[in-house]
């Protein structure tokens, strides 16, 4: 990454009308989340038939003690990194209007964001699949395999399982912000996860400038990507901070 580069990326982000992100494991890995796919992931280590909706529903007792181990004890751990806090500044000084995410970490609210759209749902949460009680993983023991305290039904995590559909407010207002963006950045995203990686295309066929974020070239790079500033999350980041502020 040259200056000047970085220098051009800072400008069309500032000079943008309307900036949106669009995150994915990657954006994750400096604060110790894994990715789920590829090399040292988390489905080298786990079998994912646990995130399966309907064994979960049948094996409850298997599955959750794996959740609990992956999503609770270990996830549980991780905080924002650089890459969080510079989109959470960016909000807040107006210049990004949205974040996209498909992680279900809850790293960019904690790191301040506000406008975040989660494409997969958010471990932070847990709903009951009878009569659909929501509440944070803090408000509860997890004793396992959980049970509503309402209703004694079977309790998950409120993110998506295989065999489950995307969120629809989710959805349609990534659909929406990809259509209004005249700036798209993709964060740490390799692009293999449908529909999420719709979204950056749907900017792309709309006219956005698309600025990739990502170690490695991606599904994205070739096809989508205008300009790739390659390196990690919040090394770039913290390249493009001494210009964008």
């Amino acid at each position: 990454m040259d200056e000047q580069t970085l220098r051009d990326v800072a400008e069309i982000i500032r000079d943008s009308k309307y900036c949106m992100a669009f995150t994915g494991a990657g954006v994750s890995v400096e604060s110790g989340i894994p990715p789920f796919r590829g090399e040292n992931s988390i489905w080298t280590k786990y079998d994912p038939v646990i995130l399966d909706l309907t064994y979960f529903e049948n094996y409850p007792e298997a599955s959750w003690p794996v959740i609990k181990e992956i999503f609770y004890d270990f996830f549980g751990k991780a905080r924002p990194n650089k890459a969080h806090e510079i989109l959470a500044r960016l909000e807040e000084e107006g210049i990004v209007k949205c974040i996209v995410t498909q992680n279900i970490d809850n790293l960019h609210q904690e790191a301040g964001s506000k406008e975040v759209y989660e494409f997969h749902g958010n471990s932070h949460h847990l709903v009951c699949l009878a009569c659909g009680n929501s509440q944070t993983a803090d408000e509860v023991d997890l004793t396992l395999p959980l049970k509503c305290s309402r209703c004694e039904g079977l309790v998950k995590p409120d993110f998506i399982f295989f065999g489950e559909r995307i969120p629809e407010t989710a959805y349609q207002n990534s659909l929406e912000a990809a259509r209004k963006a005249d700036v798209c950045l993709i964060i740490g995203s390799t692009g293999e996860v449908m529909p999420a990686a719709m979204i950056p295309r749907e900017a792309r066929r709309n006219g956005a400038v698309i600025i990739e974020i990502n170690p490695e070239d991606s599904l994205f790079t070739r096809e989508v990507t205008h300009i790739h500033l390659q390196g990690t999350a919040g090394a770039v980041f913290s390249e493009l901070e001494k210009h964008l502020f």
